[in-house]
């Protein structure tokens, strides 16, 4: 018989032989030869010792006869008590039966379980997809809906931008045409500055005459400055509005293709031709908004729009306030500057015994400066020797050995007064220079006094010669802009 297996007690073989090597000798007991083994589950059921078969194993081996009552085969009972330690037990028997039915039944219901589970999830499965593709649908169209929505507004804003920009366009034809008729009394004005300046000596006075031709060239220039200033707002706000049209324009084009692209979507069915599949593409996200952020794009779109047109109106409405009242600012200057010609002739006259009165009391001042240099060269010479005293005393006590060498209230005295000899000196020179300067300014008023008696006669003649030249003036239409 072959080697079967053992347990921990007895073998059920005969002695193992092996195909390669020769028979060993038996040992005393099979349990120093064989290992023990366990079956799975049973590690602990060797502790289990019948004893109610003992006196039945224990045959004398003298017997001649075995005992065969129904002349079956003979029964081989074991030898030694030992070998039925190893047989399992009725209990162990029905306990192993129970385990496996037990684990079939487990089986069956799990499996009865998936069948229905399967079942369930593939009605719940289809109703989902069902639900979810009416869910997307509906969502297409509140989207279409939403983009008809803008659409509309976009356009409507659109023509109303288009009707602005060209209000605002001929609002600036306007200002061009103003500025440039402000050209010819701009260049009257300058040359009647140029012309007064030939005017000689003293008689080249800052006058009313000059100041409000000055103030009427600033005036004209200012004004001038004004509409091209206003014209040049006007072309960045072009600018601007021709912005916010094309952005307009790219929006509402841009939802033309999104319109287009989503109705397409919307009527797509399972049954439709043009269904394919494309794996991956939930993965590749290649959004860029919201639709939070989508619709504020427009918004944004439409404000920056509505915020042109509002400046735009804002500035056809300074061009307007602009144009009137520069028109009427360049009048009032005009009229104010033609009395100052007519007042200045008639002072021309009277100029002359001022003058003189003035030169005599210039002369008076340079006789009074001269004796103000004079005493303050004196002052300043009458101050050098005290000085030297001071820093002479400073220099010997700086020779005092080691301990002695202190700062005592003789050096604090000998300091301060350096210092304020030093300070009275430079007073004076600083005085000294503006009397010379003050005396110089003298000087050069009287040669200017003396120079202007002989000149009035030459500067009648130029006021007269530029109040021939301010006859012709443009009219008021001209000046806002209506040619």
């Amino acid at each position: 018989m072959e080697f079967l297996g053992t347990t921990q007690l007895a073998s059920y073989c005969g002695t193992k032989r092996s195909c390669l090597f020769p028979d060993l000798a038996p040992t005393s007991t099979t349990k120093d030869t064989y290992q023990s083994y366990y079956l799975p589950g049973y590690r602990h059921l060797s502790s289990w010792r019948p004893s109610l078969l003992h006196k039945v194993v224990s045959v004398p081996p003298s017997s001649d006869k075995q005992f065969n009552p129904a002349g079956r085969p003979p029964t081989i009972l074991p030898v030694s008590r030992s070998s039925l330690h190893a047989r399992y037990s009725t209990r162990d028997w029905h306990h192993a039966n129970a385990v496996q039915l037990k684990g079939s039944e487990a089986s069956r219901h799990c499996a009865g379980r998936l069948n229905a589970d399967v079942m369930r999830l593939t009605q719940d499965k289809d109703q989902l997809t069902y639900q979810m593709q009416e869910d997307s649908r509906r969502n297409l169209g509140e989207r279409i809906s939403n983009i008809d929505f803008w659409r509309s507004e976009l356009t409507y804003e659109l023509e109303c931008l288009l009707k602005e920009t060209q209000a605002l366009e001929t609002a600036k034809k306007r200002l061009e045409c103003a500025a440039n008729e402000m050209q010819e009394p701009l260049k009257i004005a300058l040359e009647c500055l140029y012309h007064r300046e030939k005017r000689n000596g003293i008689d080249l006075v800052h006058d009313n005459v000059e100041k409000n031709l000055i103030k009427e060239v600033e005036v004209f220039k200012d004004c001038q400055e004004i509409l091209t200033k206003l014209a040049q707002k006007i072309s960045q706000q072009l600018g601007i509005n021709r912005d916010a049209q094309h952005a307009l324009e790219k929006d509402l084009s841009d939802k033309n293709s999104a319109h287009f692209i989503d109705e397409k979507c919307f009527n797509l069915r399972n049954t439709s031709d043009s269904i394919s599949f494309y794996h991956g593409v939930e993965k590749a996200d290649g959004t860029v908004s919201v639709p939070a952020t989508w619709a504020k794009f427009s918004e944004d779109n439409i404000r920056c729009s509505q915020h042109a047109r509002a400046n735009s109106v804002k500035l056809r409405e300074d061009a307007e306030v602009g144009l009137e009242g520069t028109s009427e600012e360049m009048w009032n200057h005009f009229i104010s500057t033609n009395l100052a010609f007519n007042n200045r002739i008639a002072e021309v006259a009277d100029a002359k015994n001022k003058l003189q009165a003035q030169l005599a009391k210039i002369l008076r001042e340079i006789f009074q400066t001269e004796d103000t240099i004079m005493l303050l060269e004196r002052s300043i010479k009458a101050k050098e020797h005290p000085l030297k005293v001071a820093q002479t005393r400073l220099e010997g006590r700086t020779k005092r050995p080691n301990i002695e060498l202190c700062r005592d209230a003789p050096h604090f005295q000998l300091v301060a007064e350096v210092y304020t000899i030093d300070d009275t000196l430079q007073t004076l020179k600083r005085r000294l220079q503006e009397a010379r300067d003050t005396l110089q300014m003298l000087i050069i008023n009287k040669s200017k006094l003396e120079d202007d008696i002989s000149v009035k006669a030459n500067s009648f003649f130029i006021d007269k010669k530029c109040m021939d030249m301010r006859k012709v003036f443009p009219s008021t239409p001209r000046l806002i802009g209506y040619t």
